[in-house]
């Protein structure tokens, strides 16, 4: 929804004709009804103008009963039959007397009185109400009422006092009533009151995005129409059809703004990077095992993208141990055969010194040239391999965000791979894709271990092409997931001791580096009672993000020697560390993390022929915590994880807005409305196919619109 018009915070909006439209601009404090207190109340939700109250809508509607008076609701529930004395009622009156009753049940009973007869309210298991129904008080009370022994009683029922609200004097009618995100000093039906004062002249002021020959072909209502279903609907139908328009606006926008990015990289030059028979069979001979058919098909599909001079812009998902790393290296060979560089960023240290070790070990005894940059180089050191890549000396560079900084250039970087690639920012990626020498672009593969659910992969990473491994290696023995009680932890701790004897390894992860106020274990504490009690005897170490790279390089390599029977750790070892002797994880507090680094955690074991165990210790005390639990017991298929993640914690919560670049719905919702972001997609792709720049007559309001939302995320300042 653009917004038009002149801010003139001078205007009186109480004085403008209804018929006129009323800016969009107009600061909230200019609305009728509005004063200081009220427009402070506004602000802290974010709305600061009559704009942003016309977006601030409902998130859901409910039927509100007419009123009428007691006698007559009296007389039409005694003429109903002996089984069906009720009926959902609506009475305002004046509460005549109150008190608290004791006994089994305790509860306050109130007298509500309008002048024809009187009702017994009765409220079980609500205290709260004892503060609001003194006698005096008027209200409304809402809900069933049961004809008791010739007198009404409502249990339960909704109360809204309307004792200092004039807006309430009035008998209401039937009617959907919007409810709000609210707060307490600015409930839901104040804001009502406010948007029913400017709907119909603000919604006058609203420029229509789409022409109508293409709302009606696809059953969309206007604009102006869609605004007032939401806010002030006739029918539940009326609201249905009006969130229907305003969520296709947000999914067409989006969807407009990625197709527009496809289509600007389209027209970059990469370097081609051709995959000849003979060079393939050199590359899957560097590993040591046989790639599976899903690794074969990913590969190839990042090869035919390597071999033309459009950029690559591909996503590479898969589960836990699919074997994504092998691809993305193979992938870079390709770069190498062709006499480029790549280039390979991951987010910590940690992964970023596993993956060069792992690469070093597959690429030795042959000419490639490895380097490793990290923050925590020595400068000299830091200024050697800086000096080495800009000259071509190095062919691939793993590195964490060090990589991103002005002084380092390569000489030929044709191949960028980004892992664990939701913990990096849009800009991040773009500042590697820049490394590339002047006048080209390099091929960009990003990765992720937790599998993207359908809707996100057509949102957030909508500019990327695809790519899947759905099946783990056959030699991958399944882990097993138990749930235990803070109480039988010791349980757990005996299987740890009884798998160690038997030669093999353990995690135990706990949340905490360093005691806290807030009864989390933490490292060096749990390691002492573990050491001291249930795994008395066991060799014990410590592993977590404070530690200087070179002590944790250390402790790693004692625990893949063997060195080590159980590594007490934070989440530093969710991802990148692979020690196939370890069979066994225990997570403490494990209703603390979220679901997907559970699925990552649990990654860690069963990495080798054994298989392996994994043991959550947690007494979840929220629905979302058990509901977790719940999910990684069930099932260890990444892909259906992702799934039940999205629906448990919401697209925001799980990707993080900030570092995805995760768009600003208001309306829309990614868990229900597949369906409609594939018809956008489909539509935005036609639209820019025609219209590239979205610059024809009749588009500059929609124009506007999606550079204002995407320009900056998306990097499409050569549009504007």
């Amino acid at each position: 929804m653009a917004e038009e018009g002149t801010h003139n915070t001078a205007t009186d909006a109480a004085s403008r004709p209804a018929r006129e439209p009323l800016p969009l601009a107009t600061a909230i404090d200019a609305v009728p009804g509005v004063g200081a207190a009220r427009a402070k109340a506004f602000r802290e939700l974010g709305i600061r103008t009559v704009a942003d109250l016309l977006h601030h809508f409902p998130f859901r509607v409910e039927a509100e009963h007419g009123e009428d008076t007691i006698a007559a609701h009296t007389a039409a529930i005694a003429a109903k039959p002996d089984a069906e004395k009720s009926a959902n009622i609506a009475i305002r009156g004046t509460v005549a007397a109150s008190r608290t009753a004791f006994g089994k049940r305790p509860r306050l009973e109130a007298t509500l009185d309008d002048g024809t007869g009187t009702v017994r309210l009765v409220f079980f298991n609500m205290p709260w109400m004892r503060g609001k129904l003194h006698p005096g008080r008027q209200g409304i009370v809402e809900g069933k009422a049961k004809l008791e022994r010739g007198y009404l009683e409502v249990v339960n029922g909704k109360w809204t006092d309307v004792s200092a609200d004039p807006s309430g004097k009035e008998a209401r009618s039937d009617r959907m009533r919007p409810v709000y995100p609210s707060t307490e000093a600015l409930p839901s039906r104040a804001i009502e009151q406010t948007v029913r004062a400017v709907l119909e002249p603000a919604c006058a002021a609203i420029p229509e995005l789409l022409p109508r020959e293409y709302l009606e072909p696809r059953g969309l209502i206007g604009l102006r129409d869609a605004v007032r279903g939401m806010h002030a609907p006739a029918t539940e139908a009326d609201f249905g059809a009006a969130r229907t328009r305003l969520a296709y606006d947000e999914l067409l926008v989006l969807q407009l703004a990625v197709a527009i990015k496809r289509r600007m990289r389209s027209a970059q030059g990469a370097p081609a990077l051709p995959m000849p028979p003979a060079t393939e069979r050199e590359i899957l001979a560097r590993f040591p095992f046989e790639f599976t058919p899903d690794q074969h098909a990913t590969f190839r599909e990042i090869a035919k993208d390597l071999g033309d001079t459009q950029p690559m812009n591909r996503l590479l998902q898969g589960d836990v141990g699919a074997g994504k790393t092998a691809v993305a290296l193979a992938s870079m060979l390709v770069a190498v055969a062709n006499r480029h560089q790549a280039a390979m960023m991951a987010p910590t240290e940690l992964l970023a010194e596993q993956h060069f070790a792992s690469i070093s070990r597959f690429l030795e005894g042959t000419s490639v040239r490895v380097a490793l940059l990290t923050g925590s180089l020595s400068a000299s050191e830091r200024a050697r391999i800086r000096d080495l890549v800009e000259m071509g000396g190095v062919d691939i560079m793993v590195g964490t965000h060090a990589l991103l900084t002005g002084d380092v250039r390569f000489h030929a970087l044709a191949l960028a791979v980004v892992d664990e690639q939701h913990r990096f920012g849009v800009a991040q990626r773009a500042e590697l894709r820049g490394k590339a020498p002047a006048g080209q672009t390099p091929h960009m593969l990003v990765m992720t271990a937790t599998p993207i659910p359908r809707t996100l992969s057509l949102t957030v990473y909508g500019d990327l092409d695809v790519s899947t491994i759905r099946h783990r290696p056959k030699d991958r023995s399944p882990v097993h997931t138990r749930v235990l009680g803070e109480q039988r932890a010791d349980d757990a701790y005996a299987f740890v001791a009884e798998r160690v004897s038997r030669g093999e390894q353990a995690f135990i992860v706990v949340p905490a580096v360093e005691e806290s106020d807030f009864g989390l274990k933490d490292v060096a504490s749990h390691l002492a009672r573990l050491e001291a009690g249930p795994l008395k005897g066991a060799r014990l170490a410590a592993m977590h993000g404070r530690m200087k790279p070179d002590e944790r390089d250390a402790v790693m390599d004692r625990f893949r020697a063997g060195e080590i029977d159980a590594l007490v750790a934070t989440v530093v070892i969710e991802v990148g560390v692979d020690v196939p002797n370890a069979t066994v994880m225990v997570i403490e507090h494990a209703d603390r993390f979220g679901l997907a680094q559970l699925h990552q955690l649990r990654g860690r074991v069963g990495r080798g022929p054994k298989g392996g165990v994994c043991v959550l210790i947690a007494d979840p005390t929220t629905d979302d915590g058990r509901a977790r639990l719940e999910a990684i017991r069930s099932t260890d298929d990444g892909f259906r994880i992702s799934e039940l993640d999205l629906a448990i914690r919401g697209p925001g919560e799980l990707f993080g807005a900030r570092q995805s670049g995760l768009p600003p719905f208001k309306v829309a919702d990614l868990t229900r409305d597949l369906g409609l972001l594939e018809r956008a997609r489909r539509d935005a792709t036609e639209w820019i196919a025609r219209s590239p720049l979205l610059a024809q007559d009749g588009e500059h309001v929609l124009r506007r619109k999606v550079l204002g939302t995407y320009g900056e995320a998306l990097g499409l300042g050569d549009v504007g």
